[in-house]
């Protein structure tokens, strides 16, 4: 499929999708909405894909929502603003329940809805100089349809403060209250995000995808019976699976498990 907005390339079982709108920062209007999605959902079915790299062209990683849409919106009936924030939410959950892993490959500055698809990622990498901003109270807005993620991913202490001050913050600040995982120099940023993407196709497809619904099911959640049922459920059942029996029993005759074939 051509796409207007963004680029698609797939090596070595690895996808990347690329935000191609370097002109206006990556900024996102509902082309480029519908595209993320059904890129990412496209991605998820493919059995050739076993990991995503979600990264940007030019300076900026993502600006959030281009002006020109934005003053489109000004115009838009309280049931067209619904519609139009639901296809946001819709594209964010479909990254974020994605089966494949996600990696953020974050290159520049990612101010407002721009974090939101950094916090819908799995895992985020970012070059030392960039800076982040949450900047929608400053347009007398709120990060509404990014908050689930967002603030899962630097938590409610950060998010109390960085949504109501719209403070720009640098990646240094993003990396200590856990919003990035890692902070690479720009000439370090493909091999590192390299190495991640390394990591993760050379584990068994299957436990992880798992593990990633583990993560997402198991936070928060009570240390009560009821969990522990589940944890136990979720070992035996993937114990039983051709790829939990396989991969043991490669690990016990000291060879290469079968999907690294």
């Amino acid at each position: 499929m051509s796409y207007q907005t963004i680029e698609i390339s797939i090596a070595s079982r690895v996808a990347t999708v690329t935000l191609n709108r370097p002109d206006v920062r990556n900024a996102f209007n509902e082309t480029a909405i519908n595209e993320l999605a059904l890129a990412f959902d496209e991605l998820g079915r493919n059995d050739d894909v076993r990991a995503i790299v979600l990264a940007a062209n030019g300076p900026a990683f993502c600006a959030g929502g281009d002006l020109n849409w934005m003053k489109k919106m000004a115009g838009y009936s309280d049931a067209e603003n619904l519609d139009d924030a639901s296809k946001l939410a819709d594209m964010l959950r479909t990254i974020y329940l994605c089966p494949k892993p996600v990696v953020a490959k974050i290159q520049g500055d990612c101010y407002a809805g721009g974090m939101g698809l950094v916090a819908a990622c799995d895992v985020a990498v970012c070059v030392d100089e960039a800076n982040f901003c949450l900047s929608e109270v400053k347009l007398g807005l709120i990060p509404a349809t990014i908050s689930p993620y967002v603030i899962k991913a630097m938590g409610e202490n950060a998010a109390r403060r960085y949504f109501l001050t719209a403070e720009r913050f640098s990646a240094k600040e993003a990396h200590r209250i856990g919003f990035v995982h890692e902070l690479v120099a720009a000439d370090a940023l493909d091999a590192t995000v390299a190495a991640i993407v390394k990591a993760l196709v050379t584990n068994s497809p299957n436990a992880v995808r798992e593990a990633k619904v583990l993560v997402r099911d198991i936070a928060g959640r009570p240390v009560d019976d009821a969990l522990l049922a589940d944890s136990a459920q979720r070992i035996a059942a993937i114990r039983a699976s051709s790829e939990g029996r396989e991969g043991v029993a490669s690990f016990l005759e000291k060879r290469k498990p079968s999907w690294l074939n």
